[in-house]
């Protein structure tokens, strides 16, 4: 059986672990690769394994697959571009976890099957990623036939598919965002407290790798309303309110952060009868 081919416009921590996953499965021929420099995109096929890097769009051979994996703002322009270029069409997608397969629209009017994958995992480093993969969840939404293909193709290097309505997508993605990206400002907030109110920086470190263990722990036995500690668990509006000053009079954001969060916390308590 005849590989299909893949072509990846942009090629950061994403399209990298993707195609490197694809390849190293032997799911895809990984032909043209475009990101911002050709040096970039060379460096990219070094880390994939695969792959022509290519200086422009218009330099790129037809595929089977084309895989958008872009910063959101450009990836409706990438399509009007791939559109101009009249390829024959194929199966086009982008990674956006916010967006929908919309912003490929010029591309469905020719033709071509589109679609958007988003896949539920910190793509920190391409080497850790792709260790992490095997198990991680991906959302699919657009053309039917699209998903019905990325589905098989994701789940060959170990992914777990499922289904997202486009007008959910935002909300999915904040989700996300919920789940894993605001850990580090949270803790980046907490760390300059400690500094702020003469914790040793030595000290530091281990109180960030206990709680954060400890945190992930329990809640990943318990699930959110068991774990939950603290003022929030207990129902304790008085010492949240104290605290609330305290943490506003030294940084106002935090501040604001504080009781936008201690309200979810009581409600949270409340699910579980405190």
């Amino acid at each position: 059986m005849t590989l299909k081919t893949l072509n990846l416009v942009g090629s950061g921590r994403v399209g990298q672990t993707l195609a490197r996953l694809w390849h190293g499965h032997g799911s895809f021929v990984v032909q043209d690769v475009l990101t911002t420099s050709e040096a970039s995109a060379q460096a990219a096929c070094a880390v994939i394994g695969a792959g022509t890097p290519v200086a422009q769009l218009q330099a790129m051979r037809a595929a089977d697959v084309w895989m958008v994996a872009t910063p959101d703002a450009v990836i409706a322009g990438v399509a009007r571009t791939l559109a101009a270029a009249g390829l024959a069409p194929a199966t086009v997608f982008h990674c956006s976890g916010a967006l929908g397969s919309v912003e490929l629209a010029s591309l469905a009017a020719q033709g071509w099957q589109t679609a958007s994958a988003h896949c539920i995992l910190s793509f920190a480093a391409v080497d850790a990623a792709v260790q992490q993969f095997p198990g991680t969840a991906c959302a699919l939404e657009g053309n039917a036939d699209a998903c019905e293909w990325l589905r098989a193709a994701f789940s060959d290097i170990g992914a777990q598919c499922f289904a997202v309505a486009s007008e959910h997508k935002l909300l999915y993605h904040a989700a996300a965002v919920f789940a894993t990206n605001f850990l580090p400002v949270l803790q980046s907030v907490a760390e300059a407290a400690w500094q702020s109110s003469g914790v040793p920086d030595a000290l530091i470190p281990g109180l960030r790798a206990t709680l954060l263990q400890n945190a992930v722990a329990n809640i990943t036995r318990l699930g959110p309303a068991a774990a939950l500690t603290g003022p929030a668990a207990r129902g304790d509006t008085a010492a949240i309110a104290r605290q609330a000053l305290a943490v506003q009079a030294w940084d106002p954001q935090a501040g604001a952060a504080y009781e936008a969060l201690s309200a979810l916390g009581l409600r949270l308590a409340a699910q579980r009868g405190v």
